[in-house]
């Protein structure tokens, strides 16, 4: 009997949580990335005045996860300030964040405002305080590691301050695992190949458009799906990749090669 009970009581939840979804579907104005798949999947675009969740790979993969983050920051507020909170020690990890790189992908650097945090408790406190400001365009809370502070208590913290203020949130995870959160998307992002060139053209040519390999592995009003992106930066959109090639395994996932022995040849 118990079982029974309970077993209606998980349905009752799924039912509910499906109608609550499919009215938040309708009320949550969106942002289209320029991607046309990508858009389709998402109803529309990307939900603004909502938690969104970004994934490096692998520790190899932040720059490429910081450059999608920084597109959808672009994309979700275009002539308002954003506020990019990271802990004091990602700067050791990975970098300085470029303004002059913020410029090149297309962001105003005027517009960008960065704040460093001694842990993660701070950084949490900061990333949640600045969601109450409805005069910014976008929050970015970039995270190393395993961080049990960010729970489920505190993505509802967060979700619901993007809610109260219509400012979109995005959390960059680095070295992290998904757990269980209120984000409205969850995407795994990996670096792409950029599109070979004529060996004639390798001197002359300058840096092509950055390629994305993006994931939507969480999608609360839609299905999942993988695409090779490519980041226009003069329009500042998401676009088809022409020649779609994802990077290839780290040598540390692959078997060794067999160790190369000279034979000498006998007299």
């Amino acid at each position: 009997m118990t079982s029974a009970r309970l077993s209606t009581l998980a349905h009752l939840r799924g039912d509910i949580e499906r109608i609550e979804s499919q009215s938040e579907a309708r009320l949550l104005p969106r942002v289209a990335l320029g991607h046309a798949e990508a858009d389709a999947a998402l109803q529309g675009g990307l939900a603004l005045g909502a938690l969104h969740e970004v994934f490096a790979h692998e520790g190899r993969h932040v720059a490429a996860a910081t450059g999608f983050v920084a597109g959808l920051a672009r994309r979700v507020g275009p002539r308002r300030p954003l506020l990019w909170v990271r802990q004091d020690f990602a700067e050791l990890e990975s970098g300085a964040l470029s303004l002059r790189g913020f410029g090149e992908l297309g962001l105003d650097p005027r517009l960008v405002v960065t704040v460093r945090a001694a842990d993660l408790d701070s950084a949490l406190r900061s990333a949640a305080d600045a969601l109450a400001c409805d005069a910014l365009g976008c929050v970015v809370l970039e995270i190393w590691g395993e961080a049990k502070p960010l729970d489920l208590v505190a993505s509802r913290k967060l979700t619901l301050a993007a809610r109260g203020s219509g400012v979109t949130a995005l959390v960059l995870r680095v070295a992290a695992t998904p757990t269980a959160s209120t984000a409205e998307t969850r995407w795994i992002v990996r670096a792409a190949h950029s599109p070979p060139l004529p060996r004639w053209q390798v001197s002359t040519q300058p840096w092509g458009a950055p390629l994305l390999d993006t994931e939507l592995v969480r999608n609360r009003h839609g299905p999942n799906g993988r695409w090779i992106m490519e980041w226009k930066c003069d329009a500042c959109v998401f676009h088809d990749a022409a020649n779609p090639q994802p990077v290839a395994a780290a040598i540390a996932d692959r078997p060794p090669a067999p160790p190369v022995v000279a034979h000498r040849r006998a007299s």
